[in-house]
């Protein structure tokens, strides 16, 4: 009985930490979405460079968040929305502005590690505070963290996928609409932490 009464726990805190995942790798999805509508032309494997660092930074960010004191969490939590916005915005504006560029090689390109990394920080900052509070529910960390990266590449595929059809379908000018979804995920975020909060 005290071991089906374990793994009925364990198990609900499989599907608690799945639906976590979920919920943080909606921005991952959205910024995947601008990537591939910029990319039409990607490749399965150059989605998977992409996917991969949007995965490790989610994945990471719990991890390192579970292991910091609670006065630097405090204090990360009071500029995490700031990060995200001006990262993302900043992106976002980039992508815009480029789109007409005549110049395509200087364009934003999310197969570039710098860019891929900015956009893996922007969308994972939240992933920080998870992790914090998975020291006190006890949560198993290093399942947590392979739960949510697992569940970040995913979504990050289907991401790709999805904005490369989308991409296809209407023209190249897409990368507005990109630069447009970056930015409404940094203001999202921040005007979910500032008047939410």
């Amino acid at each position: 009985m005290i071991s089906y009464f374990c793994a009925f726990h364990s198990g609900m805190h499989i599907l608690t930490i799945i639906v976590i995942a979920i919920g943080l790798s909606f921005d991952t999805f959205a910024v995947s979405v601008s990537s591939g509508v910029i990319l039409p032309k990607i490749t399965f494997y150059e989605g998977i460079r992409i996917a991969i660092v949007l995965a490790i930074f989610q994945a990471l960010m719990p991890l390192i968040g579970w292991g910091m004191g609670k006065g630097i969490v405090t204090y990360a939590k009071n500029l995490d929305h700031w990060i995200a916005f001006v990262l993302l915005s900043g992106l976002g504006v980039k992508m815009i502005y480029e789109s007409f560029s005549k110049d395509v090689a200087e364009k934003l390109n999310p197969l570039q590690m710098k860019v891929r990394v900015g956009m893996a920080i922007a969308t994972s900052i939240d992933a920080l505070i998870v992790g914090f509070s998975f020291a006190f529910l006890e949560y198993r960390i290093i399942m947590s963290t392979f739960i949510i990266g697992s569940v970040t590449f995913l979504v990050s595929m289907l991401g790709l996928l999805f904005g490369k059809k989308v991409g296809e379908r209407l023209g190249k000018r897409m990368e507005i609409i990109g630069g447009i979804i970056l930015i409404a995920i940094g203001l999202k975020i921040l005007i979910e932490h500032t008047l939410f909060a």
